[in-house]
Protein backbone atom coordinates (compact mmCIF):
# COMPACT_ATOMS: atom_id res chain seq x y z
CA UNK A 1 0.00 0.00 0.00
CA UNK A 2 1.12 3.52 -0.71
CA UNK A 3 1.89 5.67 2.27
CA UNK A 4 1.37 8.84 0.21
CA UNK A 5 -2.32 8.15 -0.42
CA UNK A 6 -4.83 8.30 2.42
CA UNK A 7 -6.36 5.00 3.57
CA UNK A 8 -9.81 6.03 2.34
CA UNK A 9 -8.50 6.56 -1.21
CA UNK A 10 -6.67 3.23 -1.17
CA UNK A 11 -9.80 1.44 0.00
CA UNK A 12 -11.97 3.03 -2.70
CA UNK A 13 -9.41 2.10 -5.35
CA UNK A 14 -9.39 -1.48 -4.13
CA UNK A 15 -13.19 -1.71 -4.09
CA UNK A 16 -13.57 -0.12 -7.52
CA UNK A 17 -10.91 -2.46 -8.91
CA UNK A 18 -12.79 -5.42 -7.50
CA UNK A 19 -16.03 -4.16 -8.99
CA UNK A 20 -14.41 -3.81 -12.40
CA UNK A 21 -13.03 -7.33 -12.15
CA UNK A 22 -16.43 -8.77 -11.30
CA UNK A 23 -18.11 -7.00 -14.23
CA UNK A 24 -15.39 -8.27 -16.55
CA UNK A 25 -15.86 -11.82 -15.33
CA UNK A 26 -19.63 -11.52 -15.71
CA UNK A 27 -19.28 -10.46 -19.33
CA UNK A 28 -16.79 -13.24 -19.94
CA UNK A 29 -19.16 -15.78 -18.43
CA UNK A 30 -22.00 -14.51 -20.62
CA UNK A 31 -19.86 -14.87 -23.73
CA UNK A 32 -18.85 -18.40 -22.77
CA UNK A 33 -22.47 -19.36 -22.14
CA UNK A 34 -23.52 -18.01 -25.53
CA UNK A 35 -20.76 -19.95 -27.25
CA UNK A 36 -21.70 -23.11 -25.36
CA UNK A 37 -25.34 -22.74 -26.41
CA UNK A 38 -24.34 -22.34 -30.05
CA UNK A 39 -22.19 -25.44 -29.92
CA UNK A 40 -24.93 -27.40 -28.16
CA UNK A 41 -27.44 -26.42 -30.84
CA UNK A 42 -25.11 -27.55 -33.61
CA UNK A 43 -24.36 -30.84 -31.89
CA UNK A 44 -28.01 -31.63 -31.18
CA UNK A 45 -28.96 -30.86 -34.78
CA UNK A 46 -26.29 -33.24 -36.06
CA UNK A 47 -27.33 -35.97 -33.64
CA UNK A 48 -30.98 -35.56 -34.56
CA UNK A 49 -30.11 -35.76 -38.25
CA UNK A 50 -28.17 -38.98 -37.71
CA UNK A 51 -30.75 -40.68 -35.51
CA UNK A 52 -33.80 -39.70 -37.55
CA UNK A 53 -33.25 -42.23 -40.37
CA UNK A 54 -32.51 -44.97 -37.84
CA UNK A 55 -35.71 -44.19 -35.98
CA UNK A 56 -37.71 -44.35 -39.19
CA UNK A 57 -36.20 -47.72 -40.08
CA UNK A 58 -36.91 -49.06 -36.61
CA UNK A 59 -40.50 -47.88 -36.88
CA UNK A 60 -40.94 -49.56 -40.22
CA UNK A 61 -39.46 -52.81 -38.94
CA UNK A 62 -41.66 -52.87 -35.88
CA UNK A 63 -44.72 -52.15 -38.01
CA UNK A 64 -43.86 -55.05 -40.30
CA UNK A 65 -43.36 -57.38 -37.35
CA UNK A 66 -46.66 -56.30 -35.82
CA UNK A 67 -48.43 -56.91 -39.11
CA UNK A 68 -46.98 -60.42 -39.28
CA UNK A 69 -47.92 -61.24 -35.70
CA UNK A 70 -51.45 -59.84 -35.86
CA UNK A 71 -53.11 -62.95 -37.38
CA UNK A 72 -51.34 -65.21 -34.88
CA UNK A 73 -52.48 -63.11 -31.96
CA UNK A 74 -56.04 -63.10 -33.24
CA UNK A 75 -56.01 -66.88 -33.49
CA UNK A 76 -54.72 -67.21 -29.92
CA UNK A 77 -57.44 -64.90 -28.64
CA UNK A 78 -60.11 -67.01 -30.34
CA UNK A 79 -58.73 -70.18 -28.77
CA UNK A 80 -58.70 -68.57 -25.32
CA UNK A 81 -62.26 -67.36 -25.80
CA UNK A 82 -63.41 -70.86 -26.71
CA UNK A 83 -61.67 -72.35 -23.66
CA UNK A 84 -63.21 -69.81 -21.32
CA UNK A 85 -66.71 -70.62 -22.65
CA UNK A 86 -66.30 -74.32 -21.75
Amino acid sequence: MDDDKPIFEQATNAVSGAAEATTETKTAVKKVRKAAKKVAKKVTKKKAAKTAPKAKKAGKKSAKKAAKKAPKKAAKKKKKAKKSKR
